[in-house]
């Protein structure tokens, strides 16, 4: 759930994550046992804010000093969730139930009655002692398999709650304005593909009475699925999902290991960004024609639900993050509402009409919670423009509380405040010592002057919800989910005192008038100054995190931010960077008939970059920071260019399948080494946003990757494994194999290279003679569901190399094992038959014909990007190339990654004994 960004900056606007974004614990955390886990502030506080009635209050606190269960939820559409759920119910529970561990027995995994389909899972027992205890090894290695895969998410219980809360419908557009590390993006990228394979399978099977195809049967996968499609339906185009999720994140390191959480579900219809959430960008659509001399009219995209997971002091992480416990301050979560504002308003503004945002924190500091619920309604136009939903009959079973009525502030010296009044007696009585942060909208809406209000009714904070630990042994969490009744022009923070408190330095300067100083020595003043400020280590700034020690180390340079600064500073640091002057956005309903794209001018704030207005000129691309990594442009390629003419020839494509969708990554705008596939939504918005200042990092599966290979007849482009899911059903049956038994996929699990020159094909099953008649190349390899004994339930399609004398899946060791374990239950080590063909019939090593190995090429295509703060070049080591790797312990990294590119070139290590094929 807290998404913590090692050694990262915080707080700016949508960058990194809660409990961690923007929060002032220390990035080094302790052993959760050795941790005093009390705080007499902390603990005050939220006693009397009562957050929870007395009788309830010891249970409260208990369950924040123990340590939180494990949790996980299985992914993907929900036929195959379930499949590999099965295997947890039938195998593992059972095993685990009979184990004893510290002479008691162990507690299994148990489902989460509230989460849909049942598919999340919680377990009490301790990581450690799973990862350690020897008769956990075989569920631990059933998690680490699946989750590589991508079937499993490690993801916080109360962190799966949001998503579910967005009611996303088929066919929309949604935005993830704070996405790193991407659980819930991941989440949010699943609902959007809801359906799909059904309804795609659905048009296929019209498809094939038409063109006269064989179809394959649909399986469990499908039949879980047919009533969803049936009651909503996305089927504009051919049943694949139109709608999009853009995450976004503010550091250029976070969205790249956003990309590669991401990238496990293979998704067209996603686009990562890189921008500031305070900020956020109009993203431009094509414009509608027009009739000859009238000029075009911009058009903007609107979301229809947008999530606002925002940057917050976390506190109500303090089961797995024991930091909080000495480090917690009534300052850390004042610092950050501001940012919290200008990020829930920004989403307003770029919400359709009737869409939803949904805000949460794991915080449980009202400041950051209610209190920016009713900032950002009163600066939207308050309850006429925007009302809060009430979700109380969502998700039954999940045991939650109302959102706060009212509540009181506590400031930096630990007084605790009612009222806005009251700050300002005391401010005009004794000064604004310890009163720097506080702000007018910091405090209930019942609590203004006389002569303000937020509309007709009060605002409903009772629907707003807050999770407790005591309540279902979870985190704390809240959430709050806000539609748009109307167009709105938001409130400029400029014309309320509410939201902003004065810059630093002039809440010093004030703070030191208000001093009492004998006489007007300078000595004197500038002792005072230091009785505010000390120079030496204050309580609060004593052991500051990782985070906020490397803030600054790391902050871009001249970059427009909204930063949460070092622990130390004073007051609002977001009011020392220099804020560009914008128009206030004024939202236009769409025209009729298109209220699915719809338009708004003028741009709202952050639209300039690069947004223009018609009559002006496209501003220059925007210069690249010199601390963000270079991203490659993205370029479509024709729809009748050479390349795709020969794969869909080839692969005897249909011809319902868009050809307009397939891009390039490279400045020439030619196929190199890959092509990807995107939806049309997100062509449309990639290339209408061309040099216009926008962060794209990611978009696009890659479906074909060029191979060298010696055979003319043969096409040099093979399936990439992540893209055979979005084309295997548009393959015409030249390049199909289809398998039934189970057994015959096992081999070809285990064995890697099985040969089918010299009678080998008799050793594989029904596949055998279709393998050993098909030409060579890629193909692509049908599981069909049958009822037999040694038939699946579930269908499966996995790419298949053909050589000329052997055949290998096209798939990493990881997902291997991971299918093995699940299907057979079956860890044997994997058989590297491309070994024995250096071998003559009387075993004897053979000497190559003088091999050579090609030159790495510099990667074309793929930007570089950063995992585990490691630099990655993509396209080394991935997917089927990790499939065949040559295991020379004497070999360099580099050397393993050239050779595996060679083997797939046409079976080169199956054929160096018997042909003068030179790579």
């Amino acid at each position: 759930m807290a998404k913590r960004f090692r050694g990262g900056k915080a707080g700016k606007g949508g960058k990194g994550g809660r409990g961690g974004r923007g929060s002032h614990y220390s990035g080094q955390r302790a052993d959760y046992k050795q941790v005093d886990k009390t705080n007499e502030t902390f603990e005050r506080y939220y006693n009397e804010l009562g957050v929870v009635d007395s009788g309830e209050r010891e249970a409260f606190w208990d369950a924040l000093r123990r340590d939180l269960p494990n949790s996980f939820r299985f992914t993907g559409s929900k036929g195959h969730a379930l499949s590999v759920q099965q295997r947890l119910k039938d195998h593992y529970v059972p095993e685990i139930t009979s184990m004893n561990f510290d002479d008691g027995p162990v507690v299994p995994p148990s489902q989460i009655s509230w989460f849909p389909e049942q598919l999340a899972w919680s377990m009490t027992t301790p990581k450690s002692v799973v990862r350690k205890f020897p008769p956990f090894a075989s569920f631990q290695r059933f998690l680490v398999s699946e989750t590589s895969v991508g079937n499993i998410s490690r993801q916080e219980v109360v962190s799966m709650i949001p998503p579910l809360l967005m009611d996303i419908k088929p066919g929309m557009t949604v935005l993830d304005m704070c996405a790193a590390p991407g659980s819930k993006a991941a989440q949010l990228i699943e609902i959007v593909h809801g359906g799909e394979e059904a309804r795609v399978r659905k048009v296929l099977h019209k498809m094939a009475e038409q063109e006269g195809r064989e179809i394959s049967p649909d399986g469990a996968e499908i039949e879980a699925d047919i009533d969803m499609i049936d009651a909503e339906g996305d089927w504009s185009d051919d049943g694949r999902t139109t709608g999009l999720l853009i995450a976004n994140d503010a550091d250029a390191k976070r969205s790249h290991m956003l990309i590669h959480q991401m990238k496990r579900l293979n998704s067209p219809n996603l686009i990562v960004m890189n921008h500031d959430a305070t900020l956020f960008p109009s993203i431009k659509l094509p414009s509608d024609p027009v009739s000859e001399g009238q000029p075009l009219r911009n058009k903007y995209l609107k979301f229809d639900r947008i999530l606002a997971d925002v940057p917050c002091s976390g506190d109500g992480t303090c089961r797995k993050n024991p930091n909080i416990w000495k480090d917690w301050l009534p300052g850390n979560g004042l610092g950050l509402y501001i940012t919290q504002v200008r990020i829930l308003v920004r989403a307003l503004q770029m919400l359709k009409v009737g869409g939803r945002v949904v805000y949460s924190t794991c915080s449980m500091n009202p400041v950051e919670n209610e209190a920016v619920i009713s900032s950002a309604i009163e600066r939207c136009g308050g309850l006429s423009h925007v009302t809060l939903v009430d979700c109380s009959d969502a998700l039954p079973g999940l045991q939650r509380r109302p959102g706060l009525k009212t509540w009181q502030i506590m400031d930096k010296q630990g007084r605790i405040w009612k009222s806005w009044k009251g700050v300002e007696e005391q401010r005009k009585v004794e000064g604004i010592e310890g009163l720097g942060k506080l702000v007018e909208g910091m405090f209930p809406p019942n609590s203004l002057r006389e002569g303000q209000s937020m509309g007709s009714e009060n605002i409903p904070f009772e629907r707003c919800m807050r999770i407790y630990g005591h309540l279902q042994d979870t985190g704390g969490f809240f959430i709050a989910v806000l539609q748009k009744k109307s167009e709105i022009k938001a409130r400029p923070e400029s014309e309320s005192r509410k939201f902003e408190p004065k810059p630093s330095i002039i809440a010093a300067v004030d703070e030191l008038a208000a001093k009492p100083v004998n006489g007007t020595n300078v000595a004197e003043k500038i002792n005072a100054l230091d009785g505010l400020v000390p120079p030496g280590p204050q309580k609060e700034a004593e052991n500051p995190s990782a985070t906020a020690r490397q803030n600054k180390e790391n902050a871009p340079q001249g970059e427009l931010s909204t930063t949460k600064h070092a622990l130390d500073d004073e007051a609002d640091a977001e009011m020392q960077t220099k804020r560009i002057k914008t128009r206030d956005e004024v939202d236009e309903a769409a025209p009729r008939g298109e209220e699915d794209r719809q338009v708004h001018f003028p741009p709202p704030p952050g639209a300039q970059l690069g947004i223009t207005r018609p009559d002006q000129a496209t501003p220059p691309p925007e210069k690249k920071k010199s601390n963000q990594p270079y991203e490659e442009p993205f370029k479509y390629l024709s729809p009748n260019h050479e390349e795709l003419n020969i794969i869909s020839e080839y692969y005897n494509i249909s011809s319902r399948f868009p050809r307009d969708r397939f891009m390039v990554r490279n400045p020439t705008g030619e196929p190199v080494k890959a092509i990807y596939y995107t939806s049309a939504l997100a062509r449309e918005i990639l290339t209408e946003n061309e040099g216009k200042g926008m962060k794209f990092v990611h978009s696009g599966v890659k479906i074909f990757v060029k191979q060298d290979v010696q055979k003319a007849e043969v096409c040099r482009w093979r399936i990439q494994n992540e893209g055979l899911p979005i084309l295997e059903a548009w393959v015409g049956e030249e390049r199909v194999v289809r398998l039934y038994k189970r057994e015959t996929l096992r081999k070809l699990l285990i064995e890697m290279f099985p040969k089918v020159a010299g009678g080998g094909w008799e050793e594989l099953g029904e596949i055998g003679e279709r393998v050993r008649d098909i030409g060579m190349g890629c193909c692509v390899l049908r599981i069909e569901t049958s009822d037999g004994d040694d038939g699946f339930r579930e269908r499966m399609v996995l790419p298949l190399w053909r050589s000329l004398h052997s055949l290998n899946l096209m798939l990493p060791k990881e997902d291997r094992k991971a299918l093995l374990l699940r299907l057979y239950n079956d860890s044997t080590p994997l058989m590297d038959h491309s070994k024995d063909r250096f071998k003559n019939d009387n075993g004897h090593a053979l000497e190559p014909e003088s091999p050579e190995l090609p030159a790495l090429a510099p990667p074309e295509e793929d930007s570089i990007s950063f995992e585990d703060d490691k630099m990655v070049i993509p396209g080394l080591g991935r997917s089927e190339e990790a499939a065949i790797e040559v295991e020379d312990a004497t070999a360099s990294k580099i050397e393993d990654e050239a050779s595996k590119e060679v083997e797939i070139a046409a079976g080169v290590r199956d054929e160096l004994n018997t042909s003068n094929i030179t790579v």
